[in-house]
């Protein structure tokens, strides 16, 4: 799964929330949005005001592929 899948299950999971409202929720445009999810580019940033914006927390781990568990 990428990351513009990600988020949009997680819009999905949080209240069913539009491409369009999650851009005015971060402070752009939907335009802006969409482009975005076209290129599939997000700044660590972006996926904080994301989350935010989701009311959730972001949580970005490394996880081992053999063993499954993260990193550190």
């Amino acid at each position: 799964m990428d990351v513009r899948e990600y988020i949009r299950l997680c819009c999905v999971k949080c209240g069913n929330i539009s491409e369009a409202e999650l851009a005015r929720r971060t402070g752009q445009t939907p335009q802006n949005m969409n482009n975005k999810y076209k290129r599939n580019v997000f700044k660590v940033s972006e996926l904080e005001k994301i989350a935010e914006a989701l009311n959730c927390e972001l949580n970005i781990q490394f996880i081992h592929k053999d063993s499954g568990k993260p990193v550190i």
